[in-house]
């Protein structure tokens, strides 16, 4: 069984947007050890007091903001540029033997209609499906070269923000925690996140995008934990 402090921290953990109004110190403490007091005798196995998971919510809290605030803060105060795309289409396929056969013959295509790079094009292979995002103007070659393939989704009017982030993201915790959570906070649904080590694309609704943009360039100019 865990120890009360452990379970406390387990349990804010599990919850969405409490660490964060913790460290700003938005929340009652007596109030949360009543409403969390379950969970956390649950985890415990036994009956606790309130004024036990509130003494362990005392000492949790400065752990949270030393671990989160100052580098968090310089990482995302220091992203590169925001690039935002639009007329985007979202395609999802089941794998297959196939499938590196026509994302080939795409890649071909691409090259030889793109000379200035400017056709968005990813893609993201997981175990059992890849997703194909793509600029709307090929979507009709897509169409054509996967059209054998099982397609399980097809998504259009969607754009992307394209964010670059330093080095030092890879070594800090809680870095994408706290961009997506502004985004969630606005209820901004994001349908497609794509990565790599310093860089990330998030893709959005059309009419979510201006919103989406808005809230990323506040966060990098004036991130406050």
């Amino acid at each position: 069984m865990l120890t009360i402090p452990n379970a406390v921290e387990e349990v804010v953990k599990n919850k969405p947007f409490l660490e964060g109004s913790l460290v700003e110190g938005l929340i009652n403490l007596s109030a949360l050890a009543r409403s969390i007091k379950t969970d956390v005798e649950s985890r415990v196995g036994k009956e606790v007091t309130e004024s036990a998971i509130v003494m362990a919510l005392n000492r949790l809290v400065p752990k949270l903001g030393q671990n989160t605030k100052f580098k968090v803060q310089e990482i995302i105060e220091n992203m590169g540029d925001i690039i935002v795309r639009s007329s985007l289409t979202d395609y999802t396929f089941s794998n297959s033997p196939t499938l590196h056969n026509c994302q080939e013959k795409l890649l071909n295509h691409i090259d030889s209609l793109n000379p200035n790079k400017d056709i968005f094009c990813t893609v993201s292979q997981g175990i059992n499906e890849t997703t194909l995002v793509v600029s709307s103007q090929i979507a009709g070659l897509v169409d054509s070269i996967f059209a054998a393939e099982n397609t399980i989704s097809r998504t259009e009017q969607l754009s992307s923000i394209t964010i670059k982030l330093p080095t030092e993201n890879a070594f800090c915790p809680g870095v994408y925690y706290h961009i997506f959570k502004e985004l969630a906070w606005e209820n901004i649904n994001i349908k497609e996140i794509i990565s790599t080590t310093n860089e990330f694309t998030v893709v959005v609704s059309d009419k979510d995008i201006q919103r989406a943009f808005t809230i990323l360039m506040s966060t990098k100019r004036g991130y406050t934990i």
